[in-house]
């Protein structure tokens, strides 16, 4: 089958299990960089750039030089093992694109929310949007070039986690730290899956 073979579009033959993931945070934190450092295809973007009127409402300051946001979705793909596919969406990290979230989590085994200890109160919002749809979730802090440093449980309270809810760092720009939040995430949703099973 010289169509299926794996040259980064089609999906492998020998891939049993896909599994749709959900990138989720506030804005300007790195969803759209998490997946185009992992994604094995050309992710989908639904960016445009920013205007003045979005400017009331879209704080830029901790992401210097940002001209684009996500409308949208992200969309990209990466196969973990030879028999194991993620298909990855990212949401729009303003309120004003919540009914899209609603959307992009049906089906959705799970999310990634990205967070910014730098900003950590921007996190409630996707928090609380994915604990509303019932997803299991794991958090990873993306690291910025100012980002300090605070001990974990600090972190953990800040964000009010469950104990059982992973916490990570992650660079979003590097794919192998990028890969490895994945990988984090679905270790979780296996054992949650085979507690209840």
């Amino acid at each position: 089958m010289a169509s299926r073979l794996f040259d980064g579009i089609y999906v492998r033959d020998t891939v049993q299990l896909t599994a749709k993931l959900m990138v989720v945070g506030p804005f300007g934190v790195g969803k759209t960089t998490l997946i185009g450092a992992v994604s094995e295809i050309e992710p989908l973007r639904t960016e445009e750039v920013m205007t003045q009127a979005g400017a009331a409402v879209d704080d830029i300051s901790g992401v210097p030089g940002k001209t684009t946001t996500t409308v949208a979705m992200d969309f990209g793909r990466v196969t973990l093992a030879d028999d194991l596919a993620l298909y990855l969406f990212g949401t729009p990290g303003q309120q004003r694109f919540a009914p899209i979230w609603r959307d992009l989590a049906r089906g959705a085994y799970g999310a990634l929310v990205i967070g910014d200890s730098r900003s950590l109160d921007q996190s409630f919002e996707a928090l609380a949007m994915v604990e509303s749809y019932g997803l299991p979730y794991i958090v990873a802090l993306n690291r910025f070039p100012d980002t300090p440093q605070y001990p974990e449980a600090e972190l953990r309270e800040a964000l009010d986690l469950d104990p059982g809810t992973p916490l990570i760092m992650c660079d979003a720009r590097d794919r192998e730290s990028a890969k490895n939040a994945l990988i984090e995430l679905v270790r979780y949703l296996f054992a949650r899956h085979q507690e209840m099973s």
